[in-house]
């Protein structure tokens, strides 16, 4: 049987669709209008976009858990205002210089759905901001801000591989999940 399979053309044009979907309200949001003129202008430029700048498939083959979905999404939040609180301390702390480093963290699982949901999550908490991303690889380059000793570098290293973790049992695969062993090397 030689037809296309699910995740083929099929999925491909749908992916697309809901692509050009989002851009349609993304562009009527960035107007402020819900208007006919800007519906059709949306798609005219959302289907450009599309066009000449292609987005690279990105498959999907794991599962949403709502109950660890629900684990990221607190535990996000909790990161979110403690690093928040952290950054702001550091600001208005006179004469305090905090010290910052980059480091290198290898993902665990290498797809490109977890290299992007990672990093994106990484960036959007305060205190730390992605400065590369190794797809051959697989390595997250990582800025820390606040690096007071060689402990705070592991730890930020640790918690990144916890952001992975976190994220894989909430929408990885049944491979994926089998990848989070401790023994995986993590340099």
């Amino acid at each position: 049987m030689s037809g296309p399979s699910p995740t083929g053309r099929h999925g491909r044009w749908r992916d697309q669709l809901i692509a050009l979907g989002w851009l349609v309200v993304v562009w009527n949001l960035l107007w402020g209008d819900f208007s006919w003129g800007n519906l059709v202008g949306g798609v005219l430029v959302g289907s450009a976009v599309l066009l000449f700048f292609p987005l690279p498939p990105v498959s999907f083959g794991g599962r949403l858990r709502p109950r660890a979905l629900l684990v990221l999404a607190v535990t996000f939040v909790t990161e979110l205002v403690s690093a928040s609180i952290h950054v702001a301390a550091i600001a208005v702390r006179p004469g305090y210089r905090p010290r910052g480093a980059i480091i290198a963290v290898r993902m665990r699982i290498r797809t490109d759905l977890n290299l992007a949901l990672t990093a994106e999550l990484l960036s959007l908490v305060p205190g730390t901001l992605i400065i590369e991303v190794d797809r051959d690889n697989g390595v997250l380059y990582v800025h820390v801000l606040d690096v007071r000793r060689p402990e705070d570098l592991t730890d930020s290293r640790e918690r990144i591989l916890a952001v992975e973790e976190r994220i894989v049992r909430a929408v990885g695969s049944a491979a994926e999940l089998r990848q989070l062993s401790p023994s995986v090397d993590r340099r």
